[in-house]
């Protein structure tokens, strides 16, 4: 019974069969295990007889090798899989870490700022440009509120149909606006969110625009430049271009100092359909500062008399440029300059560029016997003649193989005093002083009254004019020279020449800004005036009255500048116009006085570029009409006294 037990139902025991394994072979094909005593098999084979053999045998097939138990799979160490996990975990974490500190502390704020940076927007706040004044506080330029309109392309849905409603609007082809509407980026790559469309329009357009209420396009607060006299002083005041920025004149040449500096808003904004102002999100601010303004020495009511007699006169003489220059001898102040012809200075592209500069600081000629009185001047103040010296003159004379001739005929030898000299313009008379004073000091006094530089008015790309040295010189430069030919010369420095006559021989710089005025109110007187001392005070005396003689001489060739009730000293001069290095046909005409004479106030000066005529036909009665009125616009009274009576030639 316990035998029985022994077995399972699939056979052995797993003792049994273990150590079976172990005890027992296989048997072999055709035997059969033996029986126990007990009835159990025993592991012996039992031999059976043989068989007789067949006639045919059967393939012996190769005997089975019994199969090799299968070993069991060797079990791993837990403790070393645990250790390299381990190992691994924390080179992980350490991986994660170092990256959180790069990203967390390192660079935190270059990815912060980088996303900030796609999300901000920038609007430029301008700053209020400032105001140009006359001397008595009147405005000549200044700005006025306006709007300006922009577009963000990228919230563009219709580029072609909003090109078509705005052109109507702003006076912009729709072929110009297209492709500030149509989406593109910027250099960077990123998409561009502003474009200027129109600045400087007036306030109703600008409500007109934000009516259309398109998708995109926005209307703000704008300032547009306006010259309320238009042409008044517009060839010295210049003007601005849309970005209210300085293109000629006093505004170009002071544009860092009226622009001012913007401002500008930075705030965030959504993406997409959300690409608009995040409330409460970043925003920053930085105020402008509005530009200073300028208080002018031009006198608004003085320049428009001056202008209107310049643009009659020259009208009538069918002038090409004419030029007339107001200035205060004392100070040096330019009280007028007007160009001829005028601009409008409001919309000023509708002239040639030429036409829009300074002809009294731009444009260059010859003198002509204007120049005289720098070369008799010069001869008083190095004592080579006095104020009673003759000079005994021919019809004409002969320097460097070219003949030298004067206007007025006088029988030869004929002695001729320095107010004779200058009242008949001679220029035998001239020649022959200079001679005495010798070309070299003759080039020094022209550098003293300014000639060969800039007087630095103020006013942008000023000529300089030129004056050669002696050892420039060639045959015909002695006769030429003293006489105002073969010598460039804007008008503004002859005016300056006769200011310093004037101003009893002290040259001042003439200026045009007498203030600056801060934007809280604050003035700042301008920059002191550069002088020097050109001649003294009795030789600039006694130059001047000998130009008494001009006005008043008989047969003199400025009778035309007399003003009835005032004494008056000037001079006429006809000299040649200079481009490009060469003569152009016509004659510069001009007259150069003061007044009173004996108190000289104010120093004017006319040039006039016509087809024909002498100084004293063309420029001679406009200067008697803008003295007269300056005097009385002043209340200079006369000095009641009378003018010499000149002896021309004893």
């Amino acid at each position: 019974m316990s035998d029985a037990k022994a077995y399972t139902p699939r056979g052995r025991t797993v003792r049994e069969s273990a150590e079976d394994r172990r005890a027992t072979r296989t048997p072999e094909r055709g035997t059969k295990p033996a029986r126990t005593a007990t009835g159990g098999r025993t592991s012996e084979p039992r031999r059976t007889p043989r068989a007789a053999p067949s006639r045919r045998a059967e393939p012996r097939r190769p005997p089975v090798r019994p199969k090799r138990p299968t070993r069991p799979p060797k079990l791993g160490e837990p403790r070393r899989r645990l250790r390299i996990a381990t190992v691994l975990v924390l080179l992980l974490f350490s991986v994660i870490a170092v990256r959180l500190v790069q990203l967390q502390l390192t660079d935190a704020r270059a990815y912060a700022a980088e996303g900030l940076d796609k999300r901000l927007h920038s609007v430029i706040l301008g700053a209020p440009r400032g105001s140009i004044y006359d001397r008595t506080g009147a405005v000549l330029a200044h700005s006025v509120e306006a709007r300006y309109v922009y577009a963000d392309p990228s919230m563009i849905e219709n580029a072609t149909e909003t090109a078509a409603r705005l052109s109507p609007l702003l006076g912009i082809p729709p072929s110009e606006l297209l492709p500030k509407l149509t989406r593109h980026n910027r250099p960077d790559g990123r998409p561009q969110l502003f474009e200027w469309l129109a600045r400087g329009v007036d306030i109703p357009t600008g409500n007109a625009v934000r009516a259309l209420n398109i998708k995109g396009i926005g209307v703000e607060r704008d300032e547009r430049r306006e010259v309320p006299g238009h042409d008044l002083a517009a060839n010295v005041l210049g003007f601005v271009g849309d970005d209210l920025h300085g293109l000629a004149g006093l505004e170009a040449r002071y544009d860092d100092l009226l622009y001012g500096v913007n401002g500008e808003r930075q705030f965030e904004i959504g993406q997409g359909d959300l690409a608009t102002e995040i409330p409460g999100g970043y925003l920053r601010e930085t105020p402008a500062q509005p530009g200073t303004s300028l208080a002018l020495t031009i006198d608004r009511d003085l320049q428009y008399v001056v202008q209107q007699v310049l643009s009659k006169r020259m009208r009538a003489a069918n002038a090409t440029f004419a030029s007339a220059e107001v200035v205060d001898v004392q100070t040096g102040e330019v009280l007028a300059l007007a160009s001829y012809p005028p601009y409008d200075a409001a919309d000023p592209f509708k002239v040639p560029s030429a036409q829009q500069g300074d002809a009294c600081t731009g444009i260059v000629v010859d003198p002509g016997s204007v120049h005289k009185v720098i070369t008799i001047g010069a001869a008083l103040q190095e004592g080579v003649i006095t104020p009673d010296t003759t000079i005994a003159v021919d019809p004409k004379i002969r320097k460097g193989g070219q003949e030298f001739k004067d206007t007025h005929w006088l029988r030869p030898g004929t002695p001729l005093t320095l107010p004779g000299i200058l009242a008949y313009s001679s220029n035998v008379g001239t020649i022959k002083i200079a001679d005495l004073l010798g070309a070299q000091r003759l080039y020094e006094y022209q550098r003293r009254f300014g000639l060969g530089e800039a007087t630095g008015m103020g006013v942008p790309g000023e000529a300089e004019g030129l004056v050669q040295p002696p050892e420039n010189w060639s045959g015909t430069s002695y006769g030429s020279i003293p006489i105002g030919a073969g010598v460039a010369v804007t008008p503004a420095q002859m005016t300056s020449v006769y200011a310093a006559i004037a101003n009893d021989g002290l040259w001042v710089q003439p200026h045009l800004v007498r203030q600056t005025v801060k934007p809280d109110g604050t003035t700042l007187e301008g920059p002191a005036p550069a002088t020097r001392r050109v001649l003294s005070p009795v030789n600039a005396a006694a130059l001047r009255q000998m130009l008494e003689a001009v006005v008043v001489a008989p047969g003199a060739t400025g009778r035309s500048a007399a003003i009835a009730g005032y004494r008056v000293a000037g001079k006429t001069g006809t000299g040649q116009k200079v481009e490009n290095g060469h003569y152009v046909p016509g004659e510069v005409a001009s007259f150069i006085g003061m007044a009173p004479a004996d108190a000289p106030r104010y120093v004017i000066s006319v040039f006039a570029h016509t087809p024909g005529g002498t100084g004293g036909v063309v420029a001679g009665p406009s200067f008697a009409e803008m003295m007269e009125f300056t005097l009385r616009h002043y209340r200079i009274p006369p000095t009641g006294t009378a003018p010499p009576t000149f002896v021309i030639a004893p």
